[in-house]
């Protein structure tokens, strides 16, 4: 991913575009699957220093989820048949694409395959420090300006048209996004489907610090 000069035309201010074609994944240890790290704050922290990391996993065999604890995680089924999530609470059938299901880090998870590799777009952050709202969206919304929280968007279905205050719009297609850092208050933002998507979706995450 780049960051987008403020104010260059088709960009959206102040922050970062990225498309999950031109990030490496990087394998497990287990080899179980990949991971495409989308962003991490505060930038180039560790896996036991982040205060949020959002990414895109491929699930290829089954296996256990990596132990995170005080983190906070949640995960969204993109492509794929899915996988059965198995933990000492009990089970989740997660099959569902774009439903996303909230879970503690430290709570040992083991996925088991419901067909063939899934995809699966993933929101960590750390209890105390930060707070995780995802949505996926279908239809036109106006997101008004925040203070200075993290905010990103995934475009997973149809085009959409991204109009920012203060810049010239941006157009997401699907697997493309822009993420916004906590360092400034993200400024006001409108999304809406791009016509002949047949079922468009956005997914959406705003990261408050606390």
């Amino acid at each position: 991913s780049r960051r987008e000069a403020p104010g260059r035309r088709g960009t959206a201010l102040s922050a970062t575009r990225f498309a999950l074609a031109d990030i490496a994944p990087t394998p497990w240890k287990n080899g179980g699957g990949a991971t495409r790290e989308i962003a991490c704050w505060p930038a180039g922290t560790g896996l036991d220093s982040f205060d949020w990391r959002i990414s895109v996993a491929t699930i290829a065999a089954d296996g256990a989820f990596s132990v995170f604890a005080g983190i906070d995680r949640s995960i969204t089924l993109l492509s794929g048949d899915g996988v059965l999530l198995h933990g000492e609470h009990g089970t989740h059938r997660l099959d569902q694409p774009l439903v996303p299901f909230a879970f503690d880090g430290e709570t040992p998870i083991r996925a088991t395959l419901l067909g063939g590799a899934s995809e699966d777009f993933n929101v960590m952050t750390r209890r105390g420090r930060c707070r995780a709202d995802v949505k996926v969206w279908r239809y036109a919304v106006d997101w008004p300006s925040t203070p200075p929280h993290a905010a990103l968007l995934l475009a997973v279905q149809g085009d959409w048209r991204c109009a920012v205050a203060g810049d010239a719009p941006t157009l997401l297609t699907p697997g493309s996004g822009l993420w916004w850092s906590p360092a400034a208050a993200r400024p006001a933002i409108s999304v809406q489907p791009q016509p002949r998507a047949d079922d468009p979706a956005l997914l959406a995450v705003m990261i408050e610090h606390e």
